[in-house]
C-alpha cells in the first residue's frame, strides 16, 4: 500500500472539541491520536458519518509550543470512521481532512 499523506503526521494525544455545524449538535470531546497541517485522526464517543462537516478546536500545550498555549480552530470534513472498542466502551476513530485553520496564541485569546 502506498503512502497517500502529503504532510508529516505527529503522534499527539491532545484533547479535542468537535461540533457538526449543520446539525447544531452539542460539543463533543475526544482525543487526537495524530495530527498534521492537513488532517487528523481522533477518537470520540460521537457517531460521525463520512462527509460530515466539522468545527474542531484543540489546544497545543505550552510543553509543545515552548511558550504559551496555542489554540487551533479548524474547519474540516470526516473522510473515514472506524468503530473502536476501548475497555468496556465503544468509541469511534475518525479521520478528517482539515480544510482551513486559525492559530491563536493563548495571550491573544485573553485579550479578545
Amino acid at each position: 500500500m502506498t503512502e497517500r499523506r502529503n504532510a508529516r503526521r505527529y503522534d499527539l494525544s491532545l484533547p479535542i472539541i468537535v461540533r457538526i455545524p449543520a446539525e447544531l449538535t452539542d460539543l463533543q470531546e475526544g482525543k487526537t491520536r495524530d495530527i498534521s497541517t492537513r488532517g487528523l485522526y481522533f477518537v470520540t464517543e460521537q457517531d460521525l458519518q463520512a462527509g460530515s462537516e466539522l468545527d474542531i478546536t484543540l489546544t497545543l500545550p505550552s510543553e509543545i509550543t515552548h511558550g504559551s498555549e496555542v489554540f487551533v480552530r479548524a474547519a474540516g470534513k470526516v473522510v473515514r470512521v472506524e468503530p473502536r472498542t476501548e475497555g468496556e466502551s465503544v468509541r469511534v476513530g475518525v479521520a478528517a481532512v482539515i480544510e482551513r485553520y486559525d492559530i491563536i496564541r493563548g495571550e491573544n485569546v485573553r485579550n479578545n
